[in-house]
């Protein structure tokens, strides 16, 4: 459709979700409840590393009000996990991280079953533990998993003792690079646990039907791989399987995989009654899915003149005690480390470390903030030392249309230098201390689109409305509302007439998930496919009742038109009915993967990276000279959003984003002490509320893709990759020191000046 200006994509229209959701109508998987239900409560581990010698339950079964209690020796003996098979729904007879599950009880109320929990007896025999992950990997140290070669596990990832995975990416000759270069410089920096800080906790409720069928109510971010991993869970067909998603309150990647649905389903199948389970904020901060910490190490050559020659790094990525996504997440951390600069010689590795904390997950942009927070740090801290301005520095480094990146894809739809001087333009920053204790940051990041495919199921009904069927689940983005928007488009309806199903595996299409940007891209997609068969099936209707050539019908405006011949859709649509099986179609989509140079990439599972877009934050903050409090005075944003959907929910998800960011650079990190989480409360664990964020300056660059709808791309993950690098960048110059570990306290900038001050 180049060229044609469009009626609904791309406007600022209402959220097909938005009424029910501030009225407060709308129901979430928290919200859900059944007669009849139980209440599940989840013994957990006290001990980060220990060897169960006795469990009994006697006393809990015992109590008024249980209807069952489960542990290990209860249910078939079933290991899984997202690529490594290292995890059993309760503890095998050896915990490996405090707050792991041991049993579940299900009874008539929470306080019940609360009690119940109490009232279990069990005894450990400690054992050796180990939780900085450098000493994981040193020779002797306690192994994790003592069986991890018997684990079952995709081969692309290289795994040994205390390693879940290991991969590189690079090319050239960096040791000739180094050579070459004017001068080398070596870094080092480390960030920690980070939770998503979704507003609704993980929630499940099971209730099993008279035919051994398992239906799960939940809200998982992806309903499809949720199906399957509980059909291996429970040793059923997936076909057994059924999982309905009524509403999400947030997931951020923190509900890609299963959380509590795996123990309200056995606890079901054992009580006979439907169970629900969900969680507190304490098992939310001790047994989730955040964000892993990192140590990166990167050593970056260059020249006189301030061009990358040569760059070799290490990111060290702490799983917790099960792999989940870490070897992945590590994995996908190089492409970010090479950003989007053009460098000759290339030489990355991660490692994906297990250690007896808590498993660790997929948050927003998976590996995107640490490894940058690396990367461009140290192009400031370059660009210092060689007397060149950092934003000048980046200019002569960035990507150009057309260029090789790191896996040897060509690269298009290049826009990180458009990016770069809009931000820094709008941040004015010609003036980098504008004041005493003040000063100005800047960084920049390319992200992927995720692929997978999308399925819809699009049908016109008799009254003109449009029904949209996908398995895509709304997290609060927006997303769907954009693909209606697509959907509507290519109809010719508004989008008030397009109703979005909930999501059901029995009767939704697959759909890869809402996760990695790719919602309304892809089902946006699907979306563009479906209607171009809808639009054949009313052409051949209407040019046989009107006898008209088929490629004179046309839809526009609620109608079909051909000529001077005109019915409103409506009517077609009840014509579709009277002669035949009605106006519906099956739309699929995903992304073709790139052509990349697989010398360049080992033991990597996603090599190239499909849909790439660019993107630059700047921020101007000051420093207190006394207490190291940092204040932001403006944020600003500029992102490639290739074609913006509806722009108001791309500035939602940048603010949001930013925010996260905020969050991960200043404040947020769940604090471990031998094992043990420190902070399991929203009070020790500090997220930003409104009052801490800034407003958020958002400048959509618009340069259309090859894939994406009309040209657009993914948007929810980047706005939260730059923060923590800009800020610290920012704070490097209103403070005179520079903090290479986050969060960036007040408490540690005053700590490095005081240190700075004694050298």
């Amino acid at each position: 459709m180049s060229g044609y200006q469009h009626r609904v994509a791309g406007k600022r229209l209402n959220r097909l979700d938005g009424i029910g959701k501030v009225t407060g109508k709308h129901v979430y998987a928290a919200d859900f409840a059944l007669p009849g239900m139980l209440f599940g409560k989840i013994l957990r581990s006290s001990e980060p590393h220990a060897r169960i010698r006795r469990l009994d339950v006697a006393k809990a079964r015992a109590l008024p009000g249980v209807r069952t209690v489960l542990t290990a020796s209860d249910i078939p003996a079933i290991r899984f996990g997202t690529a490594i098979k290292d995890r059993s729904v309760f503890a095998d007879g050896v915990v490996r991280f405090r707050g792991e599950a041991i049993a579940a009880v299900a009874a008539t109320s929470l306080e019940i079953a609360e009690a119940a929990v109490r009232a279990i007896e069990i005894e450990y025999e400690p054992l050796p533990a180990v939780f900085d992950p450098e000493e994981a990997l040193t020779s002797g140290a306690p192994l994790v998993h003592a069986g991890w070669s018997d684990y079952q596990a995709l081969p692309v990832f290289d795994r040994e003792g205390n390693v879940s995975g290991r991969a590189e990416l690079g090319g050239g000759d960096v040791e000739a690079g180094f050579a070459q270069s004017y001068r080398i410089y070596e870094h080092r920096f480390t960030t920690q646990h980070v939770h998503p800080g979704y507003t609704e906790p993980r929630s499940a409720i099971a209730s099993w039907d008279g035919n051994g069928d398992v239906i799960v109510w939940c809200n998982t971010q992806l309903p499809f791989d949720m199906k399957n991993m509980l059909a291996e869970v429970l040793d059923l067909p997936a076909s057994k399987v059924r999982v309905i998603v009524p509403g999400i309150g947030g997931g951020f990647g923190g509900k890609l995989r299963v959380g509590v649905e795996h123990f309200a389903a056995w606890l079901a199948r054992a009580s006979k009654r439907p169970v629900k389970v969900m969680t507190t904020s304490e098992e939310e901060l001790t047994d989730a899915y955040p964000r892993q910490p990192t140590i990166v190490t990167l050593r970056t050559g260059v020249s006189r003149d301030g061009l990358l020659l040569a760059r070799q790094g290490r990111v060290l990525l702490d799983c917790g005690a099960y792999a989940n996504s870490g070897p992945a997440t590590a994995a996908i951390a190089l492409q970010v480390l090479a950003g989007p600069y053009r460098t000759p010689h290339l030489a990355f590795e991660s490692v994906a470390v297990y250690t007896n904390k808590g498993s660790t997950g997929s948050f927003r942009a998976p590996a995107g903030p640490m490894a940058n927070f690396a990367v461009e740090s140290q192009m400031d801290l370059i660009a210092d030392n060689l007397g060149i301005d950092p934003l000048e520095f980046r200019l002569r480094n960035v990507y150009r249309e057309g260029d090789k990146g790191p896996a040897g894809e060509t690269l298009t739809s290049v826009s990180i230098e458009e990016c770069l001087r809009k931000a820094a333009d709008a941040i004015g920053w010609h003036d980098r201390r504008p004041a005493h204790g003040r000063g100005k940051g800047i960084a920049c990041s390319w992200w992927l689109t995720t692929g997978g495919s999308s399925g819809v199921y699009v049908k016109i009904n008799p009254d003109g409305s449009v029904t949209l069927v996908s398995g895509a689940v709304e997290l609060g983005s927006g997303a769907i509302t954009g693909a209606a928007q697509i959907l509507a488009e290519e109809l010719g309806v508004d989008l008030a007439d397009v109703n979005v199903a909930e999501v059901d595996t029995h009767s939704s299409p697959y759909d890869y998930g809402a996760q990695g940007s790719r919602t309304a891209f892809s089902v946006g997609n699907a979306c563009i496919a479906a209607a171009k068969d809808l639009r054949r099936q009313i052409g051949e209707l209407m040019a046989a009742q009107w006898q008209v050539p088929i490629d004179s019908v046309r839809l526009e405006e609620k109608s079909v038109i051909s000529g001077d011949k005109r019915m409103s859709l409506a009517e077609v649509a009840s014509l579709s009915q009277r002669s035949g099986g009605g106006l519906i179609s099956h739309g699929t989509a995903i992304q073709p993967m790139p052509v990349f140079d697989p010398s360049k990439v080992k033991n990597h599972p996603l090599p190239a990276w499909t849909s790439h877009s660019f993107h630059a934050h700047a921020v101007d903050l000051s420093v207190d000279q006394v207490t190291g409090e940092v204040s932001i005075h403006r944020y600003v944003v500029a992102q490639d959003v290739g074609y913006a959907i509806n722009p108001t929910y791309i500035e939602g998800q940048i603010e949001g984003g930013v925010a996260q960011g905020i969050g991960q650079t200043l404040s947020e990190e769940i604090v471990y002490d031998q094992g043990r989480v420190m902070n399991a409360n929203l009070t020790d664990y500090k997220m930003p509320t409104t009052m801490d964020m800034p407003r958020v300056e958002c400048i959509l660059v618009e340069k259309p893709g090859v894939n994406g709808p009309y040209g657009a791309k993914g948007v929810g993950e980047p706005p939260c990759i730059q923060p923590p690098a800009a800020i610290a960048n920012a704070i490097a110059v209103a403070s005179g020191v520079r903090v290479c570990s986050l969060p960036i306290t007040a408490e540690k900038i005053a700590l490095e000046r005081l240190d700075r001050a004694a050298d």
